[in-house]
């Protein structure tokens, strides 16, 4: 048997087994070979933490769909939340603001500042530091979050307001 096979196999024993609320906290549902030749579903994805602190929920990456050159997620910036301030070493961004007034703080020292609102399109180039907040104190802000890592979260390096990304 195929390994996908096999993955697919013990994740369906494991919600007859277990109760579909108990395996869909556990794992995602994967539908489709990860084999770059099969369209991909991924469903059930529960939020995880991020190095940016706060929550995502990763759908296609290089571990739920086998990707090999992109990632797409959706964040949640709590009420009144802000990420840390961060890079994507060597790689870009793109958002789709579905919910919410987000301020992004960004460049050099984190001088230069935009606000975007729902609907809006927003690239951050790869390098360039930033960090958004939530500018609602009663309502979460939410985004789809497209990179061109399928590892994305191994790349975020965090930026000190005072000086150069860490490593």
């Amino acid at each position: 048997m195929h390994p996908e096979h096999l993955f697919r196999v013990s994740v369906l024993v494991a919600t007859v087994g277990l109760g579909a609320a108990a395996s869909a906290a556990a794992e995602p549902r994967i539908i489709g070979e990860r084999d770059g030749a099969d369209i991909v579903t991924v469903r059930g994805i529960e939020k995880t933490g991020s190095k940016q602190a706060l929550p995502i929920f990763p759908g296609i990456s290089d571990k739920t769909a086998g990707a090999t050159g992109l990632s797409l997620l959706k964040v949640v910036i709590p009420p009144g939340g802000t990420a840390k301030a961060h890079v994507h070493k060597g790689y870009e961004s793109a958002v789709y603001l579905i919910q919410g007034r987000v301020e992004t703080r960004y460049g050099e020292g984190l001088k230069k500042s935009v606000v975007n609102e729902s609907g809006d399109f927003i690239f951050i180039p790869a390098d360039v530091p930033h960090q958004p907040r939530n500018l609602s104190e009663t309502e979460p802000a939410i985004a789809i979050v497209a990179r061109n890592a399928p590892d994305e979260q191994e790349h975020v390096i965090a930026y000190p307001p005072d000086g150069a990304p860490q490593d």
